[in-house]
Formats: structure tokens, sequence, C-alpha cells
């Protein structure tokens, strides 16, 4: 059954070898689970969040597995959380006070719709199969720098300094060294080939900091599960779920189309740059760099947007952790099928999930990031500068402004402008002018959110 649908022997992988990898992508990205409800929580109920961010993450995911086939799993993205809270309900709506969020949530539906359309016609499709090759491997090594610097950053091996904007961490810190102790582990079993190198890592750095807590080394946070709150959570999704205000939207239309945008904008590009990256390394691209399938993926995440605003979360996308169950084996979509399963169990067994702490998670991260570093020996730096610079752009802007999209929109309009300046419009694609467009509007409308 599981060979017919998922063709294991067609992709040279195990059922074993794919729940492995699975498990290993849940447990990378378990923190949301935790993140997610932590920052809407400051402006909805964090309890209904935690089950809309479950439960749309599963769907979202089980989509991927059966209709798609890959190995990617998707969550509420974080930045599009933070905007969702931060900027828009605390900000821009502060005045509509405990209304804000069901703005928001109405925002994030109508985004969701729009991404469906787009799928439909196949939009998101030409998107991805139009960015040049130099550019998809500039996008796949500045993904891995990106989420290499998440883990650093996460266990406080890289931390904020006012002089040099970040600086190393301080070895004293249990974090620190459990993180890089997990790191050497994976490493050390990745060498010997063992299976799940990459999950035995995340687990046996969890073990260790659970010892650093018992010793009284490690202060900063509690490891060990507390199963004092059981399944209190699930009552609150009767206060996120359904939470619509359309007669605002209607009544503040202009207002609401910009939200809308941004929202939209972050999710496209976001989850292009994470399947062109994640697709890199799991050798899924054709001959040609082109994604067999892809529209099903965008599908994917699209119903996982719509069924998580009306559950209650954010924006759900591609999570670039899917790159971890990649880099331990995965390669069908039984690996994310695992996660989504992963997902519905957290709901009854979310004290455990939400015990692991960012410096078991960092270890899997740093690991991939490395692994997906490896992509930009495939950029070609001595041919057309158009290429060099968009791959470039790709390589450094994504860790440096700690967004994909927005590593993509750099490449994307370095791209186009030499292009046009050295005489080459004609090898502009119709998509990439499209592309481009979307790309200097955006940006306008920075410029004026700025001013």
């Amino acid at each position: 059954m599981l060979e017919k649908v998922f063709k294991l022997k067609e992709h040279n992988t195990t059922v074993k070898t794919e729940i492995i990898a699975g498990l290993t992508t849940f447990l990378s990205m378990a923190y949301i689970l935790a993140v997610n409800p932590s920052i809407l929580g400051t402006v909805m109920d964090a309890g209904g969040v935690f089950v809309a961010t479950a439960v749309a993450s599963a769907i979202a995911t089980f989509c991927m597995a059966i209709f798609a086939n890959y190995p990617i799993a998707l969550s509420a993205g974080l930045g599009l959380n933070a905007y969702f809270a931060y900027t828009v309900c605390l900000g821009e709506l502060a005045a509509e006070g405990e209304n804000a969020f069901r703005i928001c949530l109405t925002a994030v539906f109508v985004e969701g719709v729009i991404f469906l359309l787009m799928s439909l016609v196949k939009f998101r499709e030409k998107i991805i199969n139009s960015i040049p090759q130099n550019l998809k491997f500039g996008i796949s090594a500045g993904i891995g720098l990106f989420i290499a610097f998440i883990g650093l950053r996460g266990a406080n091996v890289i931390i904020p300094d006012e002089s040099t904007t970040v600086a190393l961490g301080d070895f004293a810190d249990a974090d620190v060294v459990l993180c890089l102790a997990g790191l050497i582990i994976i490493v050390v079993l990745e060498h010997f080939k063992v299976t799940g190198s990459v999950l035995i890592g995340i687990l046996a750095t969890w073990i260790l900091g659970m010892i650093a807590e018992t010793t009284g080394w490690y202060t900063a946070g509690h490891v060990f599960p507390d199963f004092s709150q059981g399944l209190n959570q699930i009552s609150g999704i009767s206060k996120t779920a359904f939470q619509f205000d359309f007669g605002w939207a209607a009544s503040h239309f202009v207002q609401f189309i910009a939200i809308v945008f941004s929202f939209l904008y972050v999710d496209i590009f976001d989850t292009v740059g994470t399947v062109v990256g994640v697709a890199d390394k799991a050798d899924l691209l054709d001959e040609n760099g082109n994604l067999p399938k892809v529209g099903a993926v965008f599908m994917s995440d699209a119903v996982g947007t719509v069924t998580g605003s009306c559950l209650g979360t954010s924006t759900v996308t591609s999570f670039v952790e899917s790159s971890a169950g990649v880099a331990a084996g995965g390669r069908t979509g039984l690996t994310a099928l695992t996660t989504a399963v992963m997902f519905l169990i957290s709901l009854v067994l979310s004290p455990v999930f939400l015990a692991i702490p960012s410096f078991a998670t960092a270890p899997a991260l740093i690991y991939v990031g490395m692994l997906m570093v490896s992509s930009a020996k495939n950029i070609t730096f001595d041919g057309d500068l158009a290429d060099t610079l968009g791959a470039y752009f790709a390589l450094v802007m994504m860790p440096l402004s700690y967004s994909i999209a927005t590593g993509i929109m750099f490449a994307v309009l370095g791209w186009v402008l030499v292009k046009i300046f050295i005489g080459k419009i004609k090898d502009i694609s119709p998509v990439m002018w499209i592309v481009f467009i979307m790309f200097a509007v955006r940006i306008a409308a920075l410029v004026t959110d700025f001013q």
C-alpha cells in the first residue's frame, strides 16, 4: 500500500527511513507549537492558537504528502505571525481593540483564497520554473546560511551586540555548549552512516540538557515536560475558530487590501524559496531545474492557509526545517505524512513536544544549513554577471535580512536590472517581468511605510 502511494523504491528509500525523516522534520519544527501561541497569544487565545496551529499544520502537510508526494512539511510561518500580532493587531489596528485579530484572520483567509486561485491558474508554478538556474542555486545556499543562523541564534551561540550587531555567545552558558555538542554528535553519527543521525542528535542533546538542568548548570528554562496543563489548550479553539469580520473589511477596503497584500507577498516568495531549496537538496528538480507537481505543493500551502485562518492562526507556509528530514533520508510524501501525524499526536502530548528546547533542535538546523550551502558550488561565477549577481544577492541577503522573501526580492531585482542595462532584455521572460513589477511595488510600499 505505502509503496503504491509513495513510490518508495523509485525514490530509493524505505518505510523506516521515511518515518525517521518525518520524526526528524517534526522535532526540528515542533518549536512552532510553542512559539506561535506565544506570539499570537498577545492578541488572541493562546490555547486556541495552539490547537489551530497543530491541526492546520497536519492538514496542510497531509495534502503535501498525498497530492505532491514530497517530504515538505508546513505550519504557521515565522515572521508572518509577528507581522500579524505586532505590526497589524497592536500597530495599525490598535484602535480596533479586541476585534483586531478578527480583521487579521479575515485578511489571512482572503489571502489564502487568492493563493488557491493563483495555484489553479498555475501562476506560482510559472514563477518557480521561470527562476534562472543560477538563482535557484543561490536561493538554496542562502537558505542554508539562513537556517544555520536561526540555529546558532536560537542556542545563543550567536548573540545580538550593540557595537557589532552580532557577537559570539558565552561558552559558560549550557545552551551554547549543548548545541555544539549536539552538532558534533550528528556529524560523527553521519560519518559512520548511522540511520537517523539527525533525530538521534536532537534527542541526545535534549537528554544532555536534562542532565544539565538536574545538576543546576542549565537554568534558562525547563527541559522536562510539564504535564500539568493536560488538554486545557483544546477548549480555546472556540475563541479563535471562524472569528472573521468581513464587515470591517468592506468598510475599510483600501486598508484591508494593503494588509492582505503584505501577507500574500511574503507567503508567495517564502514558499517559492523554501520549495526550491528543499527540492534541490532532495534531488527532486528535473534536468531543467524545474520541480514536477509544483502546483500540488502550492495548493497544499493554500489549503493550509485557508484552514488555518478558519481555525485561528496566521498564514501557513512550507517550512525550511523540512530540510532536516531530507538530510535524514526523506524523499517522499511518507516523510510528510509522518510529520502530519505527529502534529495530531501533539494535541494530546503537547507537554512533551513543547519541552524540546531550542538548543536541542539547533544542531539539526546548523547541520542541514551546512548541507544546503553546498549548492553554492554549482553557482556559475564566471558567466553572465546578471546570473552571478542574482545568485550572490540570494546567498547573502537571506541570512542578513532574516527573510527568504527579501533574499529572493534582491536576487530578482538585481538580475532583471543588470539584464536591462547590459542589453539582454530579451532574456527576461514575461513571468520574471511580472515578478519584477511585484517586487518594485513592494519596495514602493515599504518606502511609503517608512515616510
